[in-house]
């Protein structure tokens, strides 16, 4: 009683593989979708550039940009080197910021003596400051404006 089981599901398997390739052949040629020929080379779009010094937050909570490039920084499971000079064990003697004392603090809100592991990877909340558009446009004023 198996045995007839077991070909009809095997007789299924093969042929919805031979129905999925033809019509993979049938579905025509490859898009781009950046609108182009595969084999088009299309312009970059512009590199937009750092913006040195701090810019102003524009809400209460809003996470510092980042004044400064990051590009070589190594931020993996374990070694984060924004900590070699944001870390408050280093950052006065570098003049840098320190991390908020909410980095410091687990799940449960004890206070810990190094980075939290939720806060470890700076570059979930920060990004760099640059010259970029805005990718969708929107009417945001902060807080201080409009009163």
């Amino acid at each position: 009683m198996k045995l007839p089981l077991l070909g009809g599901l095997s007789a299924l398997a093969i042929s919805t593989v031979l129905i999925g390739f033809a019509l993979a052949q049938s579905a025509g040629t490859v898009q781009s979708l950046r609108g182009g020929e595969l084999q088009e080379t299309l312009p970059a779009d512009q590199v937009h550039k750092q913006i040195e010094g701090r810019m102003p937050r524009n809400y209460r909570q809003q996470p510092p940009l980042i004044p400064h490039s990051v590009t070589q920084y190594q931020i993996d499971m374990r070694t984060n080197q924004c900590l070699g000079c944001h870390d408050w064990t280093v950052a006065g003697e570098r003049g840098a910021p320190t991390l908020s004392m909410t980095h410091y603090l687990d799940r449960e809100g004890n206070q810990l003596d190094s980075v939290a592991g939720t806060r470890w990877f700076c570059n979930q909340c920060h990004v760099p400051q640059a010259n970029a558009p805005e990718l969708v446009g929107n009417d945001f004023e902060p807080s201080s404006k409009v009163r």
